[in-house]
């Protein structure tokens, strides 16, 4: 039951996200005269249709794994219309293909900033109602026989740099050393008024990963000291939302380039499977977990759905860049052979991430009765 729950609970949630990335499409597609065919949230078969006043048929079909806006004479098509049909397409004044640069420019850029603005919004209610705890670089605990211990940190120790880096904040902290097992690093604490310069060899800890394969992680062996704070008046939570939303879209950033320039073994990609088990999770912490956890999903796949790759946001603002700068826009095949091959980059994204998932819940392992 408490699975079942998780799973209607993360769809919902992934929902949602999902509903505003293409609301804000929408939203631009209207506000910029172009007609709206399809609002749909899912893929496949429709389960459920009803078309709205404007001639926009609004659907829930039966995959819910994302959602997607068809607008009026958009997309590249794999098999191209009867050649009556793509005249009557290029000659229509409504069809998206036939809007200038700026009207396409404005309808895809507003998906992914609906998530960003929808995740500050989050952001701003989350510390409004509850506060904004604060992780500080303070070392609250030293783990016996770590390396921590070892080099003599201790209690009370306030974390200043490593490597003559300044921390910037706890996240950073953790990910670096994360990412360097074994390294021999220099903190920089300040301690009882004098700063401090202290040489310490991270522990190298072996995890597992992807069907059982192990990687190497960097381990300090601290707890960090977490103040709670009361819940904020609604003038300071708006920048509070601001700058969370701007920290985590870095991070994410930050985390993505360490796994393909190899510092982070990319088996801690999380899909959504993923995604629908921690939903379900956050929601069993309470109603401030849930709220961080949406904000957290919603800015993530505002930065995504930006990288440039044809499929994504991104890859139509690539193709428009280039229009702009040629001054006429990309051939229909060139555009058909980058949306294959960003079709395949995606899927195989998708399977590889949900793969992880599958990994880390034990499904292969239950499936040939290894015990992990």
């Amino acid at each position: 039951m408490h699975a079942l729950s998780n799973v209607i609970i993360g769809l919902l949630v992934f929902g949602v996200v999902v509903f505003v990335h293409e609301f804000g499409h929408f939203m631009a597609a209207r506000w910029r005269g172009v007609p709206v065919d399809v609002f749909s949230i899912g893929f496949g078969p429709a389960l459920c249709a009803w078309p709205d006043r404007y001639g926009t048929r609004w659907q829930l079909s039966l995959l819910p794994l994302g959602g997607y806006v068809k607008l009026h004479g958009a997309g590249v098509e794999e098999n191209p219309p009867p050649p009556d049909e793509a005249a009557r397409d290029a000659a229509d004044p409504t069809s998206y293909q036939n809007q200038p640069l700026l009207t396409r420019v404005v309808v895809t850029v507003m998906g992914p900033a609906f998530n960003f603005l929808f995740a500050i919004l989050l952001f701003i209610l989350l510390y409004s109602l509850y506060g904004r705890p604060e992780i500080k670089p303070d070392i609250a605990m030293v783990a016996p026989q770590s390396a921590a211990a070892q080099a003599g940190l201790q209690k009370g120790d306030h974390l200043l740099s490593i490597d003559g880096r300044r921390i910037l904040s706890v996240p950073d902290f953790q990910a670096e050393v994360a990412a360097h097992p074994g390294a021999h690093v220099v903190l920089g604490i300040a301690r009882d008024g004098h700063d401090l310069d202290v040489p310490v060899t991270l522990q190298s800890v072996e995890e597992k990963g992807v069907a059982g394969k192990a990687h190497a992680t960097g381990r300090l062996g601290i707890g960090f000291a977490v103040v709670r704070a009361k819940p904020m008046p609604f003038w300071k939570a708006i920048p509070a939302g601001i700058e969370e939303t701007w920290h985590m879209t870095c991070q994410v950033v930050q985390t993505l380039w360490q796994m393909l320039t190899g510092q982070r073994n990319p088996d801690q990609l999380s899909g959504t499977i993923g995604i629908i088990n921690m939903s379900g999770q956050a929601a069993h912490y309470g109603l401030a977990a849930l709220l961080f956890f949406i904000a957290m999903l919603s800015a993530n796949l505002g930065l995504l759905n930006l990288f440039p790759v044809p499929m994504l946001d991104g890859g139509h603002l690539l193709f428009y860049t280039i229009e702009g700068v040629r001054g006429r826009p990309i051939s229909q095949r060139a555009q058909g052979y980058a949306f294959q091959a960003g079709l395949v980059l995606v899927l195989a994204l998708f399977l590889f991430s949900n793969y992880n998932d599958l990994s880390r819940l034990g499904a292969f392992s239950w499936l040939t009765g290894h015990k992990g």
